[in-house]
């Protein structure tokens, strides 16, 4: 199980990724919702986290595979 520190890192990195390669992709990092921390309730939070990773992921992936098929 991924613990918060981990799960920022990795939203850190496919952001980069985004801007990096694919800039395109950035005008819907600005639609998707922000994830904001919650003290009293850190499973929510990592939860909340996992949720918005998983979306990125998600975002990245399919615009990957589409662009793939494209050029085939």
């Amino acid at each position: 199980m991924d613990t918060i520190e981990a799960l920022n890192a990795k939203i850190l990195k496919i952001t980069m990724t985004i801007k990096n390669q694919h800039p395109e992709l950035s005008k819907y990092l600005e639609e998707m919702p922000v994830t904001v921390p919650d003290e009293k309730s850190p499973a929510i939070a990592l939860l909340n986290l996992k949720h918005y990773f998983e979306s990125l992921n998600s975002l990245l992936k399919k615009y990957i595979i589409e662009q793939n098929s494209k050029r085939a």
